[in-house]
């Protein structure tokens, strides 16, 4: 069933009395802030609906939000249709009321209006700040922007990251154990490419968890933790720990096979990291992160962070190939390209179903 409300076309199911509208005329209806943050929850979230659209029939994603009580509904994001079961539209805070209209007055007062009205954002333009000069509202996320480090502005999960937290947490038990006695932590457990067999080729996993400075393990448990939460957000634990392990494999044999210095021991999480974040500008590019250079700060989306980054890599191999860096940037492009593997497929088979 049709009918006209204030706001635009309403189709209602007889039914369960469940109402489907366009994403437009929800905006009309609803507080927009309530809207923006269904739309962002009902993309980046990645949590299918078993309702097909009642447009174009394709799935439709789940999204929860929050007005006077939880309420999940279901969006397409094709059709930017929005389904609502029966109550909910009235749950949501309504849009305030559309301003009063101007009455009418002499066209010299409009001429006069008009151009004060030119003038006044003129002098605002002129007063205005630049993008650049946009600044983080926490002080941390400024400190860390400040350090070279991106800041992830937001991307909401719909679950804990249970396995990304149990991750970093194990990697820094083991690494601070691992100062202890430096010298024979890496003697058992890094990866040497001229041995990468012994032990049953085990060092391709072990050397992971182990890392030779606390700013390398602060850094790496850093991008973990920001780049990791979503990616296991959207795969689930159990897919998201089969992608860490694949992306460590990968850079680990990437490392062994092209490392001129097959004796000289490699030890961090950086490879396995660098599949999370391939998989992460893959899936959320236009996810956005805070930067600062030369004390100006700047906002860009995930995949010109991913493109940036990739550059730096591919840099840091003729510097590894040449003798000149020990950073294995190998390990770091072997790790990625395992992740961008992985969103193909993975990402394939969830838009197929």
């Amino acid at each position: 069933m049709r009918y006209r409300s204030h706001a635009g076309l309403v189709w209602q199911c007889p039914r369960c009395g469940g109402r489907a509208v366009a994403l437009s005329v929800l905006r009309k209806a609803v507080e927009e802030r309530l809207v923006r943050a269904l739309w962002v929850a009902a993309t980046q979230g990645g949590v299918r609906s078993p309702l097909p659209c009642p447009s174009c029939r394709h799935p439709m994603n789940q999204a929860a939000v929050t007005a006077s009580a939880p309420i999940t509904v279901d969006v397409c994001e094709r059709c930017q249709f929005v389904w609502t079961d029966a109550g909910e539209l009235e749950q949501m805070p309504p849009a305030p009321p559309a301003p009063p209209s101007e009455p009418d007055i002499p066209p010299e007062a409009k001429e006069a209006l008009a151009l004060a009205k030119v003038e006044a954002l003129r002098e605002r333009a002129r007063h205005a700040h630049h993008p650049a000069d946009d600044i983080p509202e926490d002080p941390l996320q400024v400190a860390l922007a400040m350090l070279g480090l991106p800041v992830e502005e937001e991307n909401p999960l719909q679950r804990y990251p249970w396995m990304t937290w149990l991750t970093a947490f194990t990697i820094l038990a083991i690494s601070l154990m691992a100062f202890a006695d430096m010298e024979r932590a890496v003697r058992t457990l890094a990866l040497v490419p001229a041995e990468w067999w012994r032990y049953g080729g085990i060092t391709l996993f072990t050397s992971f968890f182990v890392h030779g400075s606390l700013f390398h393990l602060v850094t790496n448990l850093y991008f973990l933790v920001v780049f990791g939460d979503n990616v296991e957000d959207y795969l689930g634990h159990g897919r998201f720990v089969l992608l860490l392990v694949l992306a460590t494999l990968g850079g680990d044999l990437l490392h062994v096979a092209f490392e001129p210095r097959a004796e000289v021991p490699c030890i961090g999480a950086s490879g396995g990291i660098s599949g999370l974040v391939a998989f992460y500008a893959l899936r959320f590019p236009h996810a956005r992160f805070y930067m600062a250079y030369r004390l100006q700060f700047f906002s860009v989306p995930a995949w010109a962070l991913a493109v940036l980054w990739m550059l730096f890599q591919v840099i840091g191999i003729f510097q590894q190939v040449s003798g000149v860096s020990s950073v294995s940037a190998l390990a770091h492009l072997g790790g990625a390209a395992v992740g961008a593997l992985g969103w193909v497929w993975w990402g394939r088979a969830d838009r197929a179903r």
